[in-house]
């Protein structure tokens, strides 16, 4: 059953933190093109990239359900590389649902939003998973290290 719920676990991870990743990313540069230019097709694709980051950000839900649910089975739920993945997840939670999803939220409705603090933002929120993803593989404090 492990393996089941860290496959499972893995395959959220790709599959809704990684097009949330991209697509947050895009938005930056996107959006100084469609500020720039007025066009309806930037503009379009501004509204795609929103979209693909609000309805991935819901589906990432299952990648801590899963992870929990995994350090359950093995034990490990007060492991310090676990604790730290857990806040390092939360604080990526709290960056993309108050700052990114809300300034890009922002440009789309006309207002004036530095796009070099979104991008700065969107940064931070993929520099938080790629600290989550060294802990996890590299796990400081556990005695699974080898």
């Amino acid at each position: 059953m492990t393996k089941i719920l860290l496959t499972i676990h893995i395959i959220a991870v790709i599959v809704a933190i990684g097009p949330v990743a991209v697509a947050a990313s895009m938005f930056p540069p996107a959006a100084r093109k469609a500020l720039t230019s007025g066009d309806d097709a930037d503009m379009a694709t501004l509204r795609l990239l929103n979209r693909i980051c609000k309805v991935y950000a819901l589906v990432a839900i299952a990648v801590p359900f899963f992870g929990f649910a995994t350090a359950g089975i093995m034990g490990v739920t007060g492991n310090l590389w676990i604790i730290i993945s857990i806040v390092l997840t939360g604080v990526a939670a709290l960056v993309l649902g108050l700052l990114v999803l809300p300034y890009q939220q922002r440009v789309l409705e006309g207002k004036p939003a530095p796009s070099t603090q979104l991008a700065m933002y969107t940064g931070l929120f993929n520099l938080l998973w790629v600290a989550v993803t060294v802990v996890m593989i590299f796990r400081p404090g556990s005695s699974l290290n080898s």
